[in-house]
């Protein structure tokens, strides 16, 4: 036992080093920046040194992957220059990780959230950092490096890293192999699907005490990855700034206060249903196949269904922002994974949270994907629940409870809420690999990309069987159903995401509270994920204004377009026809405009990129 103890002792030293490091840096955080911490409970401060842990952990473990490599020759060739290399290492990354923590200090003063990529922008003209920047910012970065560097330095010493003297010199490179296999592992927070990310550490409704959690260098360094991944700027359509916003504005322009209500004004209750990877052309009343969405179907005979509605992107964690927020996509760019930026949205939860809605989310999966979990949190929803808050002894898929079960636990958190509310499912069965029970009769599809379509009969089901009960609840009566998909998806007649109908998703409002005249009734106006904020906040007697890139989808000026990012290219439907750019070839990949219309499109989908950059570096 002794000489187990003995042997983990140096990967204890390592990980254990950051991680003292990382709190010194939380706590000179909290003492130049007390102030901004006013009115927070000591106990939710206190929590960030617990909530912190996971992702201290991995960022412990990727710094110390490089030394550990160092430190395993050192264990056999036991010389002053490999001494010499192992601390010089030790305190390069210790200036480094002190640099981004004494930037952040520094700039949270103007910026309110972490140190990201933007610093670059600055730092290409150094000059001109140091001319703008007041002497006392200045003396506390220089003085804060000072101290951290010292601090950092005193605990290295403190820590004895030295090789182990092991009588049998062979067991160096077996032990050393073993402590970077831990240090992959505990890198990417475990040997899950998902590697961790941000959220691991948000636990707070409050921006700064998550910011205070997620560890300085971890979150710049993600930053830098996606900065590095980015090059939209070399693939700007040549269009001035003024032009562009130019023609974005003609495009939002539309009458914001009409009196076209589809829903009884009776403070209703929302329900979302986010539907995961619903495509329109498997659904029944919306393409020419059928049998597979006879439940939805039916609520589309009895509700209010928008024919032409268009997913943002291809992935969920840019569905969810789009629907909630109103936001557009960009290619390349998930905006909820750069929490500095997306915090900085309006929501529609928020928005109704000031007239006191309550606001609830459920995922049956992993909320840590696309860092979901922490735009949520960002955006102070009530309550969040994932495959965590399921109950024991369920079947779980591969990445997903089943659909059915997901519903089940949904009414129950919907029965013990005080009205109004806001509660929200995203789906998973509909997911790859298809996750659901294999029951007799529900193979109804035996043709191309049966294993997705079968899925889809099967989450259509669960819908149907959601609604049956839901309609014995007390709450139903005053509740509007909102489903809609997360994005769209490749089936029996859409093979790439190449195409603008590969982005084409159901969009449809159920319920009481739909006034009788509408019922039955569908929509063909063209719009996106993004517009669904303005429509239904304006139907809830709301101001929409400030979301910006949100159409209101049934005010009678509105202008029929939806816009949406794909990989490596951007895409535009409207009336007249649709196109699809791709960034790399420099061509369109598909163009459905007759030669009179195109030029003028063409015009229109640059303009509302270019603005929609823009308007995303600005935040």
């Amino acid at each position: 036992m002794k000489y187990t103890l003995y042997a983990v002792k140096p990967l204890v030293c390592f990980l254990l080093y950051w991680i003292v490091h990382f709190h010194v840096e939380r706590l000179l955080f909290l003492v130049i920046h007390g102030s901004k911490f006013s009115g927070t409970d000591f106990s939710e401060i206190a929590g960030v040194f617990l909530q912190s842990f996971r992702l201290d952990l991995a960022t412990a473990s990727f710094l110390s992957i490089v030394p550990i490599l160092i430190w395993i020759v050192w264990s056999y060739v036991r010389n002053k220059a490999l001494k010499l290399i192992f601390w010089t290492v030790m305190i390069i990354e210790l200036i480094i990780v002190s640099l981004i923590h004494c930037g952040e200090v520094n700039v949270y003063h103007e910026w309110n959230h972490k140190l990201t990529s933007r610093v670059f922008m600055h730092l290409s003209n150094p000059d001109e950092v140091f001319r703008t920047a007041e002497g006392g910012t200045q003396f506390l970065f220089f003085g804060l490096l000072l101290v951290e560097v010292g601090i950092g330095i005193f605990l290295l010493k403190l820590m004895k890293f030295s090789p182990l003297d092991l009588q049998k010199k062979w067991i160096h490179l077996p032990l050393g192999l073993v402590y970077l296999l831990c240090c992959v592992i505990f890198a990417r927070g475990g040997i899950q699907q998902i590697p961790i990310n941000v959220d691991s550490a948000y636990f707070s409704k409050k921006s700064i005490v998550n910011d205070l959690s997620v560890n300085s260098t971890y979150y710049f360094g993600n930053s830098y990855m996606l900065f590095k991944r980015n090059d939209l700027e070399n693939h700007l359509p040549k269009i001035q700034v003024k032009v562009a916003n130019s023609i974005a504005d003609s495009l939002y322009d539309f009458d914001r206060n009409h009196s076209n209500y589809i829903l009884e004004d009776s403070k209703p209750n929302v329900v979302f249903v986010l539907l995961e990877s619903w495509s329109a052309s498997v659904v029944g009343c919306m393409s020419d196949t059928k049998g597979l969405t006879p439940n939805f179907d039916k609520l589309a005979s009895e509700g209010y269904l928008f024919q032409n509605m268009y997913a943002t992107n291809t992935t969920s964690e840019i569905g969810n922002t789009s629907i909630f927020s109103g936001y557009p996509a960009i290619p390349e760019v998930a905006i909820s994974l750069e929490p500095e930026k997306n915090r900085k949205l309006p929501s529609i939860n928020q928005t109704l949270k000031k007239i006191g809605y309550s606001s609830h989310y459920i995922f049956s999966g992993d909320l840590k994907y696309g860092n979901i979990q922490g735009y949520l949190t960002q955006h102070q929803f009530d309550e969040l629940a994932d495959e965590k808050n399921f109950p024991s002894g369920l079947t779980k898929g591969k990445l997903n409870y089943f659909d059915e079960d997901l519903y089940t636990l949904f009414l129950q958190k919907i029965k013990k809420t005080k009205e109004p509310f806001i509660h929200c499912a995203f789906t998973g069965s509909t997911h790859s690999p298809y996750d659901y029970p294999k029951r007799a009769g529900w193979q109804k599809w035996t043709g191309k990309e049966s294993a997705y379509m079968n899925s889809v009969y099967y989450a259509d089901w669960a819908i149907g069987q959601f609604l049956e009960k839901a309609k014995k609840e007390s709450w139903y009566k005053n509740t509007i159903f909102v489903f809609v998909a997360d994005h769209g998806h490749h089936s029996h007649t859409i093979a790439s995401p190449n195409q603008s109908v590969f982005f084409r998703i159901p969009l449809l409002i159920f319920g009481e509270p739909l006034k009788k005249e509408f019922r039955g009734k569908q929509n063909n106006t063209i719009g996106s994920q993004s517009d669904i904020a303005a429509t239904l906040l304006h139907q809830l007697r709301q101001a929409n204004s400030n979301f910006k890139f949100s159409k209101d989808l049934l005010s009678p000026n509105v202008h029929s377009f939806a816009f949406h990012a794909t990989i490596r290219g951007y895409g535009f439907i409207s009336d007249k026809g649709s196109c699809l750019y791709n960034l790399d070839s420099k061509r369109y990949l598909e163009n459905f405009y007759d030669a009179s219309n195109f030029k003028s499109e063409k015009r229109k989908s640059e303009a509302l990129f270019m603005t929609y950059y823009t308007f995303f570096k600005s935040l």
